[in-house]
């Protein structure tokens, strides 16, 4: 079977806005999944009201437990049924970084968790109040642990967006689909969506062991 790919370069354009869409949920989303995952890794890791703890919980399991596009279907879909009508871009993050925050709070309270207690006890014993041995004791050892993790997540976030086509979006899987339909090639568009991803999250992947040789440095 010969491949022809030639029927594509008047598609570029189009690719090329998709990609660019694609890149901004997945960064926007990783950066909101960022900080509900610091937000609800920290507080889980230590004491909390009973209401607060049960909440936290209920949220992380219903997350991990139920599958990204159920849970986009539901955001989009579904809340417009209690009065919350969504943007598609808006209902996207809000899924992404929803699913991915309670999968990377647990990795914060694993990373929180993995300091030795000792050290705790001995900034305490040389005069830092709870706070601050949290803040420069804890927190800085606990990041360089997650960082990696982080960086898997986050490639995996830029393959996920795959899913929001389902949300009418115009990112990459979407247009493919369309220029599929026209074009009835399918071996040439997915092969070149698929190259399209393999770019990008190679990309994160280069940035991320960056990220983690400047993290090393960072932390002590």
């Amino acid at each position: 079977m010969d491949l022809d790919f030639s029927f594509l370069v008047p598609y570029i354009p189009q690719l090329i806005q998709a990609s660019k869409v694609t890149l901004i949920i997945g960064v926007a989303s990783f950066l909101v999944a960022l900080v509900v995952s610091v937000v609800t890794g920290v507080l889980r890791s230590g004491p909390l009201p009973r209401p607060v703890n049960l909440f936290l919980g209920c949220y992380v399991e219903i997350f991990r437990g139920t599958p990204l596009l159920i849970q986009l279907f539901f955001i989009y879909y579904g809340l417009p049924t209690f009065g919350i009508v969504l943007e598609p871009i808006t209902a996207a993050v809000i899924g992404l970084s929803l699913n991915s925050g309670a999968y990377m709070s647990e990795v914060v309270r694993a990373a929180i968790s993995s300091v030795d207690r000792g050290q705790h006890e001995a900034a305490l014993c040389l005069g830092y109040g709870r706070s601050q041995v949290f803040i420069h004791i804890v927190l800085p050892q606990a990041f360089r642990v997650a960082l990696p993790t982080f960086m898997n997540y986050f490639s995996t976030m830029i393959k996920e967006t795959s899913l929001v086509s389902v949300l009418s979006i115009a990112e990459i899987t979407r247009i493919g689909s369309q220029i599929y339909a026209r074009t009835l090639s399918p071996f040439e568009i997915y092969i070149t969506i698929g190259m399209i991803y393999f770019i990008m999250t190679y990309t994160v992947a280069l940035i991320s062991r960056w990220i983690e040789k400047k993290g090393i440095k960072w932390t002590p």
